[in-house]
């Protein structure tokens, strides 16, 4: 089972930290750690290496684009050559909380999507209230851009199809299994199975029974339980058919590459 999207650094974790590390080390649980900017990126790395069930994404998100300096590009190359760096992530737009200018959200995403072309690595996106500027730029990069991931998707079946017709991945999380969440289990319903990904977006958006509580990459079994409830299948085989589409999607082999 993977966790393919959390943030282990995270400060909510600080208290449980330990605990997350040592399930994730000694079970079959595997997940993706993603950072948000150059530090993060850093210690994502970190914990990779230290935990041969991690695996690291390096990138710059929409909220830290306006601290982005020019010399970062080079720097997240360089980590990129770490070999437990799957994707360059996460990355986007995020027109809810503005808290980097849109113009330079939208610069420092074309910067890096360069810079996963030129890597042929996979992208990990972010994308809140922005979808219509988002699909503007995929229009010119998509084609030349590695299979990735939209995480915790929850736009519309129209954008959907345009992001899968570009080869790209869509992720799901605990909202699948809030009160509100129909427009969430429309899209997953509507969903080819080979396209869909699993994460938690741990430590945040903890799934039911869990909410309000502190996310951890081993309740993403919870949101394997619904996806199996909606494509009527058994959450075993749910399990199976999206930790191979995540394989496919990082170029990983889950117990493969645990050295």
């Amino acid at each position: 089972m993977i966790d393919a999207h959390c943030h282990l650094y995270d400060e909510k974790f600080d208290n449980i930290r330990q605990d997350v590390l040592e399930i994730i080390d000694t079970t079959d649980l595997y997940c993706i750690t993603s950072g948000d900017n150059i530090a993060t990126s850093r210690e994502c790395i970190s914990f990779a290496k230290m935990h041969p069930h991690v695996f690291a994404t390096i990138g710059v998100h929409p909220h830290e684009a306006k601290s982005f300096k020019e010399g970062d590009i080079d720097v997240l190359r360089q980590m990129s050559r770490e070999n437990r760096v799957v994707a360059i992530g996460e990355i986007g737009l995020d027109y809810h909380y503005d808290f980097s200018p849109r113009e330079v959200q939208r610069e420092v995403l074309s910067r890096q999507l360069e810079l996963a072309i030129s890597l042929s690595l996979p992208c990990v996106f972010h994308v809140r209230e922005a979808t219509k500027d988002f699909l503007d730029i995929m229009s010119t990069y998509a084609p030349r851009l590695a299979p990735s991931l939209v995480h915790s998707f929850n736009g519309s079946i129209d954008t959907a199809k345009i992001l899968l017709n570009y080869g790209f991945y869509l992720s799901f999380n605990g909202i699948c299994t809030f009160n509100n969440a129909r427009n969430i289990l429309e899209i997953i319903d509507f969903m080819p199975l080979d396209r869909i990904i699993l994460e938690t977006d741990s430590p945040y958006l903890a799934p039911v029974p869990h909410r309000g509580e502190v996310n951890r990459p081993e309740y993403v079994r919870l949101v394997a339980e619904v996806v199996a409830r909606i494509k009527h299948k058994s959450v075993d085989e749910i399990i199976r058919i999206t930790q191979q589409n995540t394989e496919r999607l990082f170029n990983i082999r889950l117990g493969e590459r645990d050295g």
